[in-house]
């Protein structure tokens, strides 16, 4: 509940066209062994913590690390596309349908900015709850 990751991945899933998510390594992490998945911690200057990966995309248990956050967001293509196509009427007969107008080919070229300003949302209200409950 509330955790950073399950509300990025909500909010990037409510993107229109988004089918998936990947937080860190994502799905290539199921060919890891659980110490090479690891992101382990070790002592650097001025006692900053230094990581040796960011396999787990810089959220870990749920919350921040302090590394970078990397999710990959897959989309769809388009299904508005110039060629008629199969479906069915409110009959339930077996029909064609053509769209016409002007549609995007592709709408992960406008998905990028729509992702980035969610991402900012939800980290903008992760440091509000995170004051609100700590002060």
């Amino acid at each position: 509940y509330g955790k950073l990751d399950s509300d990025l991945a909500a909010a990037m899933m409510s993107i229109n066209a988004v089918k998936g998510v990947e937080v860190g390594a994502g799905n290539e992490a199921v060919e890891l062994s659980g110490d090479q998945n690891s992101d382990e911690l070790r002592a650097g200057k001025n006692k900053k913590i230094l990581f040796s990966s960011n396999n787990s995309g810089g959220i870990l248990g749920g919350i921040s690390s302090g590394q970078d956050i990397n999710l990959t967001v897959t989309i769809k293509p388009t299904s508005s596309i110039l060629r008629s196509q199969k479906t069915i009427n409110t009959k339930f007969k077996n029909t064609t349908i053509s769209t016409k107008g002007r549609h995007d080919p592709c709408v992960g070229l406008r998905a990028v900015p729509i992702a980035e300003a969610m991402m900012a949302c939800v980290l903008a209200d992760h440091i509000m709850r995170n004051k609100a409950q700590c002060g």
